[in-house]
């Protein structure tokens, strides 16, 4: 059972941070659940790493206050707060072997000799580098020194952990691998995570929870398929994975539905939405939510005829780009397996979708 001092075990109330004229962070509160992984997610410049950055006393908040398990953090520096956070670039010791990198932290606290020989075998097991434990950091891959950071981290038993873009030195495919180990590794141990990305599938891999951040701002808090599904804002739905994005005008509207017109098609909305009759609003859709066919839907709703510009293979799925009789273009995520006779460049297809796959977003 989650008490109520779990649920507030980290407290952001209110925090700004400025740079001069320059407001980096901006009256961001957030509650953040222990042994939770939360990804702050964004693009560069929109404040997730300052943000962090205060978190862990390298940067002194303008304003508001971080409380973690019931205590208030200011004027704490970094190295007397129960906090570690590990840089994209791991910063391992180059002299020290992979043994000594992850004592480090326990020889500068003093800890008995004994206890620290502990730790590290502790902590080199849970990251399967035992064996690897008196090479230096050049004799490793880069997945391997990233689990060195990883130990070093935790071998202090932080009560926060803050993990800054912790997979951008590793090419993709490792990146995949890596993530799942990463993962594992924090649920084993326990320890409360806040993990900082530019990359939308990291953040919805890795998280319980995510905030989607613009200039300083949290624009969505949510679960990460809360997020996906139900964006708030055209920032987010335009953000967080590809969609198509129509604008138009409510013609219609009852308790669980409404009707919505585009240039180029008539939206059936099968649920409520947050508007009202002659109001401007964007609707939103997924590529993987739409269907493609040869031939005619039934019906006038919910389809457009368009002709396919552009197609793009990617194995599992073709990414095609339908042109529009408005000269808008529509993308389309269609299976390997979903389509006889896969449309090529120049073909006219119809494109339908069912009325809840639709967002309507008013902002």
């Amino acid at each position: 059972m989650t008490t109520a001092e779990d649920t507030g075990f980290l407290r952001i109330e209110s925090v700004t941070k400025d740079f001069g004229d320059f407001r980096a962070v901006d009256q961001v509160s957030l509650d953040i659940v222990r042994g939770e992984i939360f990804a702050l997610l964004g693009s560069s410049g929109c404040g997730k790493t300052t943000l962090l950055r205060v978190l862990a006393g390298f940067e002194t908040p303008t304003s508001g206050r971080v409380v973690l398990d019931g205590e208030d953090l200011a004027g704490r520096p970094p190295y007397e707060r129960p906090i570690n956070m590990m840089f994209q670039s791991y910063a391992l010791f180059p002299h020290l072997s992979v043994w000594d990198n992850v004592a480090f932290g326990l020889r500068r606290d003093r800890r008995p000799k004994a206890e620290i020989a502990t730790r590290v075998e502790e902590m080199l097991r849970l990251v399967q580098l035992a064996p690897l434990a008196r090479r230096k950091p050049h004799q490793l891959s880069g997945g391997q020194q990233q689990r060195v950071a990883l130990a070093r981290s935790l071998a202090k038993r932080p009560k926060l952990l803050l993990l800054d873009e912790p997979l951008g030195a590793l090419d993709r495919k490792l990146r995949e691998a890596t993530r799942i180990e990463l993962v594992n590794i924090i649920r084993q141990v326990g320890v409360t995570c806040v993990v900082v990305t530019h990359d939308q599938e990291e953040a919805m891999t890795m998280a319980s929870r995510m905030a989607v951040m613009s200039e300083g701002r949290f624009v969505q808090v949510g679960r990460p398929a809360e997020v996906y599904e139900m964006p708030a804002t055209r920032f987010v739905a335009d953000f967080v994975g590809s969609i198509n994005l129509m604008e138009g005008t409510v013609v219609a509207i009852e308790p669980g539905r409404a009707e919505i017109r585009c240039a180029d098609v008539l939206h059936h909305v099968g649920h409520g939405v947050a508007s009202r009759q002659g109001q401007p609003v964007t609707v939103a859709i997924r590529p993987e939510k739409i269907l493609l066919t040869h031939e005619k839907p039934a019906g006038d709703a919910n389809q457009v005829k368009g002709v396919v510009t552009a197609q793009s293979y990617f194995g599992d799925y073709t990414l095609y780009h339908l042109g529009l009789p408005s000269g808008a273009s529509l993308k389309v995520h269609v299976g390997s397996h979903s389509i006889d006779k896969a449309p090529t460049e120049g073909d006219a297809v119809w494109a339908q979708w069912l009325p809840t796959s639709q967002v309507v977003l008013t902002e």
